[in-house]
């Protein structure tokens, strides 16, 4: 896969991130804790240093830029999944704790940063 087809498949991904971002950032929940505040502004942040390569179309520094800072989307995902049960059970934050494992390993195995 060469790194044109690499940026549109993460970047394709990275929609998902932003709706459980979104869901996260205007949930009742977040506004109670700072531990998921934390994980919605990481997600963004990560987003937000894509976003340069992606409007100047230059493939090659996004796909740089979203590995080495790929450490930051994981550790959110990490820290969501260790919360999400302690948050709500419920079925919403179920989904959004599966929506984000699933994008961001799928963009952690297009990266080469996870097998």
């Amino acid at each position: 896969m060469n790194s044109n087809e690499k940026m549109g498949q993460v970047d394709d991904l990275l929609t998902h991130v932003w709706m459980v971002r979104t869901f996260l950032k205007h949930s009742e929940e977040a506004e109670e804790d700072e531990d998921l505040q934390k994980v919605h502004r990481m997600l963004y942040d990560y987003m937000h240093a894509l976003g340069v390569f992606w409007d100047k179309r230059d493939a090659d520094g996004y796909i740089e830029q979203a590995t080495r800072k790929w450490h930051r989307l994981r550790n959110a995902k990490d820290d969501f999944i260790d919360l999400q049960p302690e948050i709500s059970t419920h079925m919403n934050f179920q989904m959004a704790r599966r929506s984000l494992q699933a994008a961001v390993d799928r963009i952690g195995r297009i990266l080469g940063t996870l097998n």
